[in-house]
């Protein structure tokens, strides 16, 4: 019997009001064979009434936020849908669409995605979408630090309600969204109409699809630190960053020679264990010492992805490249982390007990 391959999960996220449920009906109607995995918070639900038809299957999830909620309802109303997808009870739908709460935390959604072994087998993390308010965007980004998440990890930002946004709204908005996710497509919606082929199949949690993108899915040389009339990707920056953004930082890391997985891997492991939450996003690809092939890693907060190998180094840059997305977490001591561990793991004097240490540092 033949395995099918996984099929794509694309998480729709943004803030409360910001044009999710509308997204998402424009979406069932360019890719109607997907099956719905809508979150609502409170005991009755509402949204899933709004839905248009589709011809794939709806899950509600009520009562709570779906990021509390994950190990109790979202992994066994997966297994659910790849068991009625097989047995012919449910209609063979071709990906799923899980819409969260305005003021959920994405990344704990990942959890059962990537950790589930039954589930991995079945369904793989194709890309996370936020809805961004071009109205109200700025506002609740000053004002909720669940917006600021959504933001920061996704893979494209789309701007809704823009014919209602006035121009200059809309560019400081941009400039503010770039300055928090960096490498994250912005895609404007006009009056609802967009390239939906942009929000699906992006294969960014599949590692055997990155080699023909890696380097637009690093996008390294967008992380630069942005300061208060500082420039961003080479450009003057159109207003300073609020202040609630200050915690929100960006940047990139690169090492020129190979490095010594068991540092790097060690490294990881303490920001998962002790800055899980500062942790919002990383995207690396790593030139590992007695490796022909590059690794490719991506996390957002404690939720890693198993590393994989790319059948080929995307060009002839052979640097170990990664990318931050963090939440008062410094560059520098990220950096000295990653030196120190690496450097101890080439010397041969990798302890466990420098986990120890680097907590009492960080």
């Amino acid at each position: 019997m033949k395995l099918q391959s996984p099929l794509p999960v694309t998480l729709l996220t943004g803030f409360l009001g910001s044009g999710k449920t509308t997204l998402l009906n424009r979406l069932l109607r360019h890719a109607p064979l997907t099956a719905v995995v809508m979150n609502e918070f409170g005991e009755i639900g509402l949204d899933h009434q709004l839905l248009e038809e589709t011809r794939g299957p709806l899950a509600l999830l009520s009562g709570g936020c779906v990021c509390c909620q994950v190990v109790g309802s979202l992994a066994p109303t997966l297994k659910n849908l790849a068991l009625g997808r097989a047995d012919g009870k449910l209609p063979p739908f071709e990906r799923v669409i899980i819409e969260t709460t305005g003021i959920a935390d994405p990344a704990p959604i990942l959890d059962p995605l990537l950790n589930d072994r039954w589930i991995a087998a079945r369904f793989r993390m194709d890309g996370v979408v936020t809805t961004v308010d071009a109205v109200l965007g700025e506002q609740q980004l000053d004002s909720y630090p669940e917006a600021l998440r959504q933001v920061a990890v996704a893979d494209r930002l789309v701007l809704t309600k823009t014919d209602l946004a006035r121009g200059g709204e809309m560019e400081a908005l941009r400039a503010r969204l770039s300055a928090l996710n960096p490498a994250a497509a912005q895609i404007v919606a006009v009056q609802g109409e967009m390239d939906y082929d942009a929000l699906l199949d992006l294969g960014l949690f599949n590692p055997s699809d990155k080699h023909p993108d890696v380097a637009r899915w690093l996008a390294q040389e967008r992380y630069k630190p942005v300061a208060a009339g500082g420039v961003l990707g080479g450009k003057a920056s159109l207003s300073p960053p609020a202040p609630h953004d200050a915690r929100i930082r960006s940047f990139s890391l690169a090492f020129d020679t190979p490095l010594e997985w068991e540092g790097v891997s060690a490294a990881l492991e303490v920001l998962s264990a002790f800055r899980a939450k500062q942790l919002l996003r990383m995207k690396a690809i790593v030139h590992v010492r007695g490796r022909d092939r590059p690794v490719v890693l991506h996390a957002v907060q404690h939720v890693f992805y198993p590393p994989a190998e790319l059948p080929a180094w995307p060009d002839a840059d052979r640097r170990s490249r990664f990318v931050f997305i963090t939440d008062g977490l410094a560059e520098e001591f990220v950096k000295k982390l990653l030196e120190d561990f690496t450097r101890a793991a080439a010397a041969g004097t990798l302890a466990p007990q420098s986990k120890s240490a680097a907590q009492s540092t960080a």
